[in-house]
């Protein structure tokens, strides 16, 4: 059965789209291209599920007919064909119904965004930067089994061989509706290479995913940055190091800072500065949204401390932890060989049950759109 606050979310966004066709319509609009461009995207998100839930009205109102005309009086020979009608519409109606429910209350806003992935070392000292290099090579297989186009936009290397920083972009299909339960605190317990003893060590590294913008979302204005170049560090003797390559870009109002010397062209390395600004600052403007909208929403990342965690990756008893969800899984060398598709499930199924219990206890819509909500399931901090 369609829960009616689900019902009148759609009933919303068969109305949005109509207004979005209207704004189409206008003659003035190809005149518009940023604006062009928004208003098509948008459009197309909501026009198939606002035509399956026409489906669904359709159906509704065709049992509700057949039923009226079973119990009437004339209906005669059709009574039994009436009712017939009646449970099968009722049926498509009920499977269709769930289906979009499910879709409607586990989908996100930037669902269909590429990404930015930041993975960055936490506590741990070596230790961490190593792990953090087997959460970026985690990403990196698990975008090539997806199909997925994974790009390097700066990586700061640690002497063990490790990743003191790293960001790279995730482009293609439905990427951060993917990937999104990955933002937080990740922790490992197992005994790192350098450890003569033989003792398990714990460590940390905070992972980042942040929804690429549309450039309508996040205008940012050239008398805000300043630009420096300067010599990319790396191996001596080649190209990278013999040009001022390397761009850092700081954003005045925010203080934020992006550096980019992946690429031994200048504007390559400005353009992908560029769109990890742009991002980060998104992300900073989506924070405040939703810090006004309600003050229990968290930061996508805490400070990396251990008691943070969203998740563990236990060595010794090859297991990981969602502590989120309170779901463990075996067969950790799997996960962290790109294998994420059963965490992903477990964390979306995880999420779609709080919302309906939701939904239930608020009985009505509380002005929060439901592609609106937090990115991740609730952290708990059961210890493992």
């Amino acid at each position: 059965m369609l829960h009616p606050s689900v019902r009148a979310l759609l009933a919303a966004e068969a109305t949005r789209l109509a207004e979005l066709q209207a704004q189409l319509a206008r003659p003035d609009i190809a005149r518009e291209g940023g604006r062009l461009k928004a208003l098509l995207v948008e459009s197309g998100a909501l026009e198939r599920r606002v035509r399956r839930f026409g489906e669904l009205q359709r159906l509704e109102r065709t049992a509700e007919e057949s039923r009226a005309l079973a119990a009437s009086e004339g209906a005669g020979e059709l009574h039994e064909l009436a009712l017939a009608e009646a449970k099968q519409c009722d049926a498509q109606a009920e499977a269709l119904g769930e289906e979009l429910q499910g879709e409607l209350l586990a989908r996100h806003a930037f669902s269909d965004r590429n990404i930015i992935l930041e993975v960055r070392a936490g506590t741990g000292g070596d230790e961490a930067s190593l792990f953090a290099a087997d959460l970026v090579r985690m990403y990196r297989r698990f975008a090539e089994r997806r199909g997925l186009r994974f790009e390097e936009i700066a990586a700061s290397r640690s002497d063990v061989g490790g990743f003191r920083e790293y960001v790279a972009s995730i482009e293609g299909e439905a990427v951060f509706d993917q990937l999104r339960f990955e933002s937080g605190v990740h922790r490992v317990q197992r005994v790192p290479t350098t450890e003569a003893q033989g003792r398990i060590h714990t460590s940390t590294a905070t992972v980042a995913v942040l929804p690429e913008p549309e450039e309508v979302e996040v205008d940012v204005n050239e008398g805000d940055l300043r630009i420096d170049t300067y010599r990319a560090g790396g191996p001596g003797g080649q190209a990278v190091n013999k040009t001022s390559s390397a761009i850092r870009i700081t954003h005045l109002p925010s203080g934020l800072v992006v550096i980019c010397q992946d690429e031994r062209s200048q504007s390559r390395n400005r353009s992908k500065a560029l769109r990890t600004l742009r991002s980060r600052l998104f992300e900073l403007q989506q924070q405040k949204s939703r810090d006004e909208r309600a003050s229990d929403r968290r930061e996508q990342i805490g400070t990396g401390e251990r008691s943070e965690k969203i998740r563990t990756y236990n060595f010794p008893q090859d297991r990981v932890t969602d502590h989120r969800i309170k779901e463990s899984f075996h067969h950790l060398q799997t996960l962290l060989d790109g294998e994420l598709g059963e965490v992903i499930t477990a964390c979306k199924r995880h999420e779609l049950k709080q919302r309906l219990a939701s939904l239930e206890r608020r009985g009505a819509l509380d002005g929060t759109p439901a592609n609106e909500h937090d990115r991740a399931p609730s952290a708990t901090d059961p210890d493992d």
